[in-house]
């Protein structure tokens, strides 16, 4: 395996279409509708214009749910109010179309891929298809030792960059991004208070599950220690992200940082992706211009984190059931951006017009990275 040199980032990652936008907002400007008549709506259809390099946007039409799933080792903690080791359960309600994030995904019409990294249970139990990146079974518990051998974060961050490709080649237009993990919002509040200089105290949440009191302090006793041990590795990502993030967390930064090479748009979830979303942005500063925040959850360790990359969520329901439920809430918003961007008739078309005299100006889909 060759060296991974996250400085290829900084040069292989370009930001949408700055033209491409400015003759949206222009194209916008011409529709009977006066300016802000429809809110947020501006602003997601010329982002997706940009992001697409098409005037008028395209249709949102194959969107996609990607889950990354693992175990935390402190979760043994009790940092969690579901058991140590129980994000297998998580995976399979997922499968059996039982679980929120699936439900909504079916009446959505959306696929939903699972990618086990490091979930503490034996392969056999899960289907080829989710099983078949997995790095190593749990991530290490982080209060007092490092989540991964340098070897696993190499191999995992490279695995995300992988599926980011392969979703890229699939057509995939627009990724909906969570996780699936028991004690993985301790790790991604680990990151977020390295990488924001906070103190435990204020990145630490309830989780998904509200956890009691006494937990919350063990919670934050535990993000308070790995802080210790993440400040000496903070000027070296990969590092960062072996020393107190997890297989799972170094595959969504790498799968992030590739879908911005790729020009894919991606919507952040929860706290787990919005903390990986600030590692990549480190690695990468014009990454974020590929990604919408879906919802607040209420989580402080995902509103500092969105508050650091600049993105507004585009939805308030607090909903904190994780694995892409609340940002798949707003992907039919997403939708209604690209169809009333490209179907509402400017004032100096005709009937029938569909407007696509810019359309083939731009089409943007760069060559993986090496």
């Amino acid at each position: 395996m060759s060296a991974l040199n996250l400085d290829d980032f900084a040069d292989l990652i370009e930001r949408p279409d700055g033209g491409v936008r400015r003759d949206a907002e222009e194209r916008r400007g011409r529709l009977a509708l006066p300016p802000g008549a429809l809110g947020r709506l501006d602003e997601l259809g010329e982002w997706l214009a940009a992001a697409q390099g098409s005037v008028p946007v395209r249709p949102v039409r194959q969107p996609k749910v990607l889950l990354f799933a693992g175990d935390h080792g402190v979760a043994s903690l009790g940092v969690s109010a579901r058991p140590a080791g129980s994000a297998q359960q998580l995976v399979r309600a997922v499968l059996d179309g039982s679980s929120p994030v699936a439900v909504l995904a079916r009446h959505a019409e959306v696929p939903v891929r699972v990618v086990d990294m490091a979930l503490d249970c034996d392969p056999e139990e899960l289907p080829a298809e989710v099983g078949g990146h997995r790095v190593r079974r749990g991530s290490g518990r982080i209060d007092i030792e490092d989540a991964l051998t340098a070897e696993e974060a190499e191999v995992a961050f490279r695995t995300g960059m992988a599926i980011a490709d392969e979703e890229a080649d699939a057509g995939t237009d627009l990724v909906v991004l969570g996780d699936l993990s028991v004690g993985g919002t301790t790790p991604a509040s680990v990151l977020v208070a390295a990488l924001c200089g906070t103190d435990a105290s204020v990145v630490t949440g309830r989780g998904g599950r509200p956890i009691d009191d006494l937990a919350w302090m063990r919670k934050c006793a535990a993000i308070r220690d790995a802080l210790r041990r993440a400040r000496p590795v903070l000027g070296d990502q990969l590092e960062l992200l072996r020393t107190v993030g997890g297989a799972d967390l170094a595959a969504i930064t790498g799968f992030l940082l590739q879908s911005a090479v790729r020009h894919t748009p991606v919507m952040l979830d929860g706290v787990v992706s919005a903390a990986c979303a600030l590692v990549a942005q480190r690695i990468a500063f014009r990454a974020p211009d590929w990604w919408l925040a879906g919802q607040t959850s209420g989580e402080p360790g995902q509103a500092k984190a969105f508050d650091r990359l600049a993105l507004e969520p585009l939805l308030a329901h607090g909903v904190t059931a994780g694995e892409g439920t609340g940002a798949l809430l707003a992907l039919p918003m997403v939708r209604a951006a690209a169809a009333l961007a490209a179907e509402l008739p400017v004032i100096d078309e005709k009937p029938g017009d569909d407007g696509l005299e810019a359309a083939d100006d731009v089409n943007t889909d760069p060559e993986p990275a090496a």
